[in-house]
């Protein structure tokens, strides 16, 4: 493996061997997408095989088949055993003022909140990445939240020489970032060497990819003919096409995704 990606990895499996020292009880939020598949991938290196915190997936009933049939595989091929499948709230229940996919999107944040008033989580495991959008790159590795999910970019602590602050007022619960300095290309990079799977989807078919996994309602694919990581590698490295061109919640309002991020949105 290469320099830069022995590092990545080691400066990520210290970022979640740190919150699992520090934070108790503590979850992982799995989309099924390429980062957080590889996160999990990190995660069975950090403990030799094991996931030792629970697994949560927040279903909207939405995802795509071969998503829901690309976890059902990997649950079973990896011997997952701590997977909770946490049901989201419906739509008509979210705030009517939002445009509608954004409405939609903020069912996994209203799911996120009512996961945490039952299970008391005070650490959430997330793997966003700083390159895929602009309001991530303001992001702590620990990143403090209130009780609701709410983020405030404006307090956040200072991270300087691996130094983590984990010590929050009561009721308040982190969300931690081990693979917040990764880009898009480390992502695909990694899956490459290390020989882990992913979902079909992210592969050309007719001229079609999906670059970033969603519901099926608000996410579409891009225009593409990469059939294998090679070709997704070399795509990127030319692309001037953000990597959720496909995210309808992204185009309907210059500030929706920040809302849903202020609101506690991954």
């Amino acid at each position: 493996m290469s320099t830069h990606l022995d590092e990545l990895e080691a400066r990520s499996i210290y970022i979640i061997r740190e919150a699992y020292n520090r934070l108790d009880p503590m979850c992982m939020l799995w989309s099924i997408g390429k980062d957080s598949t590889a996160m999990l991938w990190l995660v069975r290196k950090a403990f030799y095989g094991r996931v030792p915190f629970d697994l949560v997936l927040l279903d909207t009933g939405m995802e795509m088949d071969e998503v829901y049939a690309f976890r059902d595989w990997l649950i079973k091929e990896w011997g997952l055993k701590t997977v909770i499948n946490w049901p989201c709230p419906p739509e008509e229940e979210m705030d009517p003022t939002l445009p509608p996919a954004t409405r939609a999107a903020m069912r996994k944040t209203e799911g996120l909140r009512g996961l945490l008033l039952e299970k008391q989580y005070k650490g959430v495991i997330c793997g966003i990445r700083r390159d895929e959008q602009s309001m991530r790159a303001k992001e702590r590795v620990f990143s403090p939240r209130t009780i609701d999910g709410a983020w405030d970019f404006k307090e956040q602590p200072a991270e300087f020489w691996d130094q983590y602050k984990t010590e929050f007022p009561e009721g308040a619960h982190l969300r931690i970032h081990p693979i917040l300095h990764w880009t898009e290309t480390d992502i695909w990079r990694y899956t490459q060497h290390e020989n882990i799977p992913c979902c079909d989807l992210y592969f050309a078919r007719d001229g079609k990819r999906y670059r970033s996994l969603g519901e099926k309602n608000i996410t579409n694919p891009i225009i593409s003919d990469a059939v294998n990581i090679d070709e997704i590698i070399a795509e990127l490295e030319t692309t001037k096409t953000p990597e959720r061109a496909g995210r309808a919640m992204d185009k309907e309002t210059e500030d929706s995704f920040e809302k849903l991020r202020a609101r506690g949105y991954m």
